[in-house]
């Protein structure tokens, strides 16, 4: 018994870090990328993609991972941005309400507060 108690006092005491991958993604600078942009200004707006397919180069992945320490809360985006002749042909990305509850869920990770 006292072994257990140990045990569950040690795993208490672990500190386990912030694991961030990826590029974060304001909604704002989401909400920017139009039809008919160029490479260069998406990447202006929303960094380097982190997924470049080599074989498909007409698609970059944006993806945006965040999981704060202890909790088992993880906080994901992902907007696909797909050119046609060098431009914005199309963009994948959440709905204005997924985006809003992304940023809630994202600010209380940021500030301490979890589920």
């Amino acid at each position: 018994m006292a072994y257990l108690a140990l045990c569950v006092l040690a795993q208490a005491c672990v500190y386990r870090i912030n694991i961030q991958q990826g590029n974060y993604l304001d909604q704002s600078a989401v909400n920017q990328v139009k039809e008919g942009m160029t490479r260069s200004q998406v990447r202006y707006l929303l960094g380097t993609p982190l997924a470049a397919d080599p074989f498909t180069k007409d698609r970059w992945d944006y993806i945006y991972y965040l999981k704060k320490g202890r909790t088992r809360h993880v906080d994901t985006r992902r907007v696909i941005v797909y050119f046609a002749d060098e431009k914005v042909s199309k963009l994948d990305k959440p709905s204005d309400a997924e985006a809003a509850e992304q940023e809630k869920s994202l600010s209380q990770i940021k500030n301490g507060r979890t589920y």
